[in-house]
């Protein structure tokens, strides 16, 4: 059994031999692959080597470990070169301490220059002071304190200092500059100055590379025209274009765009807002808002939608009209005969306490303060529903001062839930003093239906139905108070009780209580008039009545 035992250890042992020498082969490739002396995690360190002095001195006794060097000092660390007067170089810390005429090249693109140096070979960390100038190719940071980190190859100054390129110059007290990113970053009194602009900011990221500013803070852009505030965003110095968000609001000649974020192009004068948008005119006292808008400065024209609405706020009582899309158009600008245009299509709703309407399409012309609605227009005053082909409302200081209602005119008055004082008539003219209806006058197959009141307890006394040529109403309270006929007119007067029945509408009647806007909210709810209801447009032409043909002749 021993001899078995002997005669099978033989290969085994075989098989350790060959194992051994296979980890011996394994250590002795894994040491060829690594230095002697040196482990792989870590960077080797290197020195700051003199290359040239006009003379040294070493006090071997006291300062065994410094060397003084005087004249045309060159120094060398790794691929940083240091020129200077004079130098102490501290062997022990493998740090220099370098005066007078100091400068630093790395290559052919950075060179930093001051009168005083203190750089450290084991951190790599300089620290420069007085008339400090750091120059990467087009750039150029200027302070009187600077320190430069070489591993992270960034300079950082703490007590101000100016940053210029081919294009802008920035200043601020504290900054930072990195060569190999081209990017800068500035904190505390941020000023950016460009030939078109100038940017101020407590914080602010730039690129001399891209020459695109990064806005951090509250940040403001003021050039001869307009004045822009952000405080997030980004504008671009080469083509004068921004993209700007957190309510940013650009400020142009008394109007102010804000949205929740804005794109703006200075050179071609146009910014579209997105979100809560808000166009309002401090000097007019008017105000577009809605989803979206665009505004050209240089044309001063606007276009706003989603939710578009126009805001009146000249009186203490706002007048909103809302449309799928209102467009803000100027004429003869910059000229003594300008004159703009509110152009509002479609589904127009309008509302104030007073006035309410609604049409298809509407333009408001500040050159006769005129608003001409088009397209089934319907305009309510107090218990009165005006209405007609066109209606054209003359507006004096945001007060209605007449309206002229043109082809199938009808007024109609609701006296209860039967019966209604009734006009109808070619053409329609309504008066207004301080705000309130005084007169209406109708012109052309005049139809009316009236109910007069009893003096002493206000009840209908009868129906008085009567045609003619021209009617003229006076209105007291917003209550139709008497009309008289000028020229022919017969009727008849029927007792309450004996109104024919065919008599109790006219031909045209029409009552539109479920279009009419109920508030302020209620104009982006379009009702539309029920379809058997709707106008069918005459074929009888514009009527321009005499005042118009006046204040047309009085404006040419």
């Amino acid at each position: 059994m021993q001899k078995d035992k002997t005669k099978h250890s033989r290969p085994d042992r075989h098989r350790f031999l060959l194992l051994g020498i296979l980890c011996l082969f394994g250590m002795a490739w894994v040491g060829a692959q690594t230095p002697r002396g040196e482990q792989p995690s870590e960077k080797k360190k290197t020195r700051v080597d003199l290359l040239y002095a006009d003379s040294a001195v070493a006090d071997k006794e006291h300062r065994p470990d410094v060397q003084v060097l005087i004249g045309s000092v060159r120094l060398k660390h790794d691929s940083m070169y240091m020129f200077c007067d004079s130098a102490l170089i501290f062997e022990k810390v493998n740090s220099v301490e370098a005066f007078g005429n100091v400068r630093m090249e790395q290559g052919d693109t950075l060179f930093i220059y001051s009168d005083y140096l203190y750089y450290d070979g084991t951190t790599q960390l300089a620290m420069l002071r007085e008339n400090v100038r750091m120059i990467n190719r087009d750039t150029e940071l200027t302070t009187d304190s600077l320190n430069y980190d070489r591993l992270l190859d960034l300079g950082y100054y703490f007590e101000g200092g100016t940053l210029a390129d081919s294009v802008n110059v920035l200043t601020s007290w504290w900054g930072e500059y990195s060569p190999a990113t081209k990017l800068a970053v500035f904190n505390e009194d941020v000023e950016l100055v460009n030939p078109r602009f100038v940017l101020t900011s407590d914080t602010l990221k730039y690129s001399t590379l891209t020459k695109v500013a990064t806005i951090l803070g509250p940040s403001d852009i003021v050039n001869d025209s307009n004045h822009i505030y952000s405080e997030r965003g980004v504008y671009d110095t080469n083509t004068d274009q921004a993209i700007l968000l957190n309510r940013s609001v650009l400020t142009n000649q008394g109007r102010k765009l804000t949205g929740d974020s804005l794109f703006y192009d200075r050179r071609q004068g146009y910014g579209e807002a997105f979100g809560r948008v808000q166009l309002n005119d401090t000097v007019n006292r008017n105000m577009l808002t809605g989803e979206y808008c665009f505004y050209n400065e240089l044309t001063d024209c606007a276009v706003a939608t989603d939710r578009a609405v126009a805001i009146d706020y000249r009186q203490g009582d706002s007048l909103y009209m809302h449309a799928d899309t209102l467009r803000l158009v100027t004429f003869h600008l910059n000229t003594d005969s300008v004159y703009r245009e509110m152009r509002a299509y479609h589904k127009v709703r309008a509302y104030r306490t007073d006035v309410q309407a609604v049409c298809d399409s509407a333009v408001y012309n500040s050159k006769d303060s005129c608003m001409t609605m088009y397209r089934d227009p319907i305009l309510w005053y107090g218990r009165q529903q005006l209405l007609g082909e066109v209606v054209k409302v003359y507006v004096n200081d945001s007060t209605i001062n007449w309206a002229h209602i043109i082809n199938q005119t009808l007024a109609v008055e609701q006296m209860d839930s039967v019966h209604y004082n009734q006009v109808s008539g070619k053409e329609m003219m309504a008066y207004f003093h301080e705000g309130e209806m005084r007169q209406v006058d109708v012109n052309g197959n005049v139809l009316v239906t009236y109910y007069p009141l009893d003096d002493k307890d206000s009840t209908m006394i009868g129906m008085d139905y009567t045609e003619g040529g021209f009617l003229r109403m006076m209105i007291k309270e917003r209550k139709m108070e008497r009309g008289s006929f000028i020229g022919k007119a017969s009727g008849t007067m029927y007792p309450m009780d004996q109104i024919p029945p065919d008599k109790l509408r006219l031909p045209s009647f029409a009552w539109f209580d479920y279009v009419r806007p109920l508030n302020k909210e209620d104009i982006f709810n379009w009702r539309g008039k029920k379809a058997d209801q709707r106008l069918k447009k005459s074929d009888r032409g514009p009527v321009v009545s005499p005042r118009e043909m006046h204040i047309e002749r009085t404006q040419r």
